[in-house]
């Protein structure tokens, strides 16, 4: 898997679409990581955090996009506010809990992410949800 992700600070949807073409480059504070789902990711993550089921999150739309198709192309979609607000509440220790319940469900996929991958991704997350939070704005992914 070859997938490159940037999570993103952006004030609103419109200012998030402009990065489709390019990624979000230096104009928005980002987080880059690597060869992992990213739409699957935040929807386990509301999951494990927040509850509910994955069927019922995707049925409802998440993660919803904001720029592209996803049909081999870039697409940018938005954090929920509900996964959101969970990883900026979230403590240290259930960061740590979330990252090792991630690393176990996508090592049952076959899916191998180190469970001190998975803490530095889940934990710099929060960090940047926390940062997007105090600039009254939301966090998204540019995926390409």
């Amino acid at each position: 898997m070859s997938i490159i992700a940037k999570f993103f600070v952006a004030p609103d949807d419109t200012s998030a679409s402009l990065a489709l073409q390019t990624g979000p480059g230096r104009v928005f504070e980002s987080l880059s990581f690597g060869n992992f789902d990213p739409e699957e990711a935040v929807i386990e993550w509301e999951c494990l955090l927040a509850g509910g089921s994955f069927e019922e999150l995707v049925d409802a739309g998440e993660p919803r996009i904001v720029a592209g198709q996803g049909n081999d192309g870039c697409v940018v979609f938005a954090i929920s506010p509900r996964l959101s607000t969970a990883l900026a509440d979230a403590g240290p220790s259930r960061l740590r809990d979330l990252a090792a319940s991630w690393a176990q469900l996508r090592a049952e996929d076959g899916e191998v992410i180190g469970t001190e991958i998975a803490e530095a991704i889940v934990g710099d997350l929060a960090g940047l949800v926390t940062s997007a939070r105090h600039q009254d704005q939301g966090v998204y992914c540019w995926v390409a």
